[in-house]
């Protein structure tokens, strides 16, 4: 597996070059398709690294299988380009490489079938975030899957009860400082804890991501008043933030908000314009706004971040100035998505973060490492659940005589599906390791998130096939799989974006 490893970076760093003198000849943007190429090489090369690490780590037969097989399986595909996605591919030659660069690629030879058969393996987490791991799938097993195709077949939010268990157990504070209420622990927690609460379902794994949008955005640029009157509140699960950030023509492109925010003259705001895509909104006790309050400056420099206090309802709106529609969505229930109309809604004068206008759009940026890297543990979640699912169902399920786990077929997908779940995992917690150690992470966050969404669909589709007929049933939890592993590729910034940053990245090292 050295040799294998060695033989990757050396392409990767002949694949850097090259596509670093074409973007340097004509820009990222018209070489765009050789430069997201470069982006997916660059993370499975990292998740080859990140396994390869745990394997040696954790030791024992099967982890080394699935490390080989995996640093196997990447080999072998780029030897036919680098597959972005669905209906997505990189040739080589887009990016300057030929047959001769990836010909000397090793490959290790690993039966699918015994990797089926490994089984659970340990993460390779310290002793006391193993305890943790297993308190929480405990609190899961019990009182998560229960109700998570009910939420999801009825479209009903999580039961506030269950919310309240959550902030109970620290769900919402995990990383926030002890003074603040929180537990004051590290990223690498918020991801175990987030996998297993999203193995559960994923509406509940996702209900402390817009805790922990908001709480990063205020204690980072927070005045100490906004800190104190929010953060122990946000940490204990009293007060449920949602963000409102994104506009129905403004998505990726932040910087071309629109929604205005005008000063009074006692320093309070009003605020107009429309939003979108707004979770748990009308659970939510406050609003992190982000609008435009400076109308010369067209750009990021104009945009200010607001933070709205708001009455807290099921299914209504009722403050002044505030409207919302449901937006009915294929999964990823639970929350609920919102489009929202804001008329001179009434912000107080204290609820500008910092207290500094035209820092928006900086602030916002510096919450989305921890939100992608939370995303990425999210959609570690979602795949482990599928492959839970398809092994438990091709265990019971009896086809000509025998359970269909014992088709060749059906064990080369277990397989290879816990081997890619164990990498989106592993590269996960060295964005999260990263991350705590203080370290700039947009990188590996991005990598994280890139992988592992792609996981997460991979599986949740093999999980259905798998099911067969059944598996396309909504009584069966492989359909709402299917639908919730595939919006986590398109939130927290899309795959095209995480490729653009991951490029971006690395050709500036260059």
């Amino acid at each position: 597996m050295n040799g294998a490893l060695r033989a990757l970076s050396d392409l990767l760093a002949l694949a850097t070059a090259r596509v670093g003198a074409r973007v340097a000849a004509r820009g990222i943007d018209v070489e765009q398709l050789a430069a997201h190429g470069l982006a997916q090489l660059a993370t499975e090369v990292e998740a080859c690294r990140q396994i390869a690490d745990w394997a040696g780590r954790v030791g024992g037969e099967g982890p080394a299988a699935i490390a080989c097989k995996f640093v196997d399986d990447v080999c072998q595909s780029i030897r036919a380009g680098v597959r972005l996605g669905p209906a997505d591919h990189v040739g080589l030659e887009e990016m300057d490489l030929s047959a001769d660069d990836v010909r000397g690629l090793p490959g290790e030879a690993v039966d699918d079938a015994e990797l089926a058969r490994v089984g659970a393996c340990d993460p390779g987490l310290d002793a006391d975030l193993a305890a943790m791991r297993a308190q929480f799938a405990r609190f899961v097993d019990a009182e998560v899957r229960p109700v998570a195709q009910r939420i999801h077949l009825r479209n009903e939010l999580v039961p506030i009860e269950l919310i309240e268990k959550l902030g109970a157990l620290g769900v919402f504070g995990m990383t926030l400082p002890e003074e603040f209420g929180g537990l004051g622990l590290g990223k690498v927690a918020m991801c175990v804890v987030t996998e297993e609460l999203t193995r559960g379902y994923i509406g509940v794994g996702s209900i402390g991501t817009r805790s922990e949008i908001a709480a990063d955005l205020i204690l980072r640029g927070g005045t100490e008043a906004q800190k104190r009157q929010w953060l122990p509140r946000i940490a204990s699960g009293a007060c449920l933030p949602t963000a409102v950030f994104t506009e129905p023509d403004h998505g990726s492109d932040l910087a071309g908000i629109r929604t205005r925010a005008v000063k009074q003259s006692d320093g309070s705001w009003r605020v107009t314009g429309q939003k979108t895509w707004s979770t748990h909104a009308t659970r939510a006790d406050l609003m992190t706004i982000l609008a435009r309050t400076d109308p010369q400056e067209p750009g990021h420099a104009g945009l200010s971040m607001l933070l709205a206090p708001k009455t807290r309802r099921d299914d209504d709106f009722v403050d002044a100035g505030l409207s919302g529609t449901e937006i009915e969505v294929l999964g990823y229930r639970g929350m609920r998505e919102y489009e929202l109309s804001f008329d001179g809604f009434h912000v107080p004068a204290e609820g500008l973060l910092g207290d500094r206008e035209g820092l928006g759009f900086k602030q916002l940026m510096a919450t989305f490492e921890s939100a992608r890297i939370q995303t990425a543990a999210r959609a570690v979640g979602v795949a482990q659940a599928a492959l839970d699912e398809a092994a438990r169902y091709a265990s019971e399920r009896v086809q000509f005589g025998k359970r269909i786990a014992e088709f060749p077929r059906t064990l080369r997908k277990l397989g290879r599906m816990t081997v890619r779940v164990q990498a989106a995992r592993q590269l996960t917690l060295h964005a999260a390791r990263r991350k705590d150690s203080g370290d700039r992470c947009d990188l590996e966050a991005g990598m994280a998130k890139l992988l592992a969404t792609q996981v997460a669909w991979e599986c949740a589709d093999a999980c259905v096939q798998i099911h067969g007929g059944n598996g396309y049933a909504l009584e069966f939890a492989a359909s709402r799989l299917l639908v919730d592993a595939r919006v986590l590729s398109i939130f927290e910034g899309t795959s095209e974006i995480q490729a653009q940053v991951i490029a971006r990245r690395i050709l500036e090292a260059r």
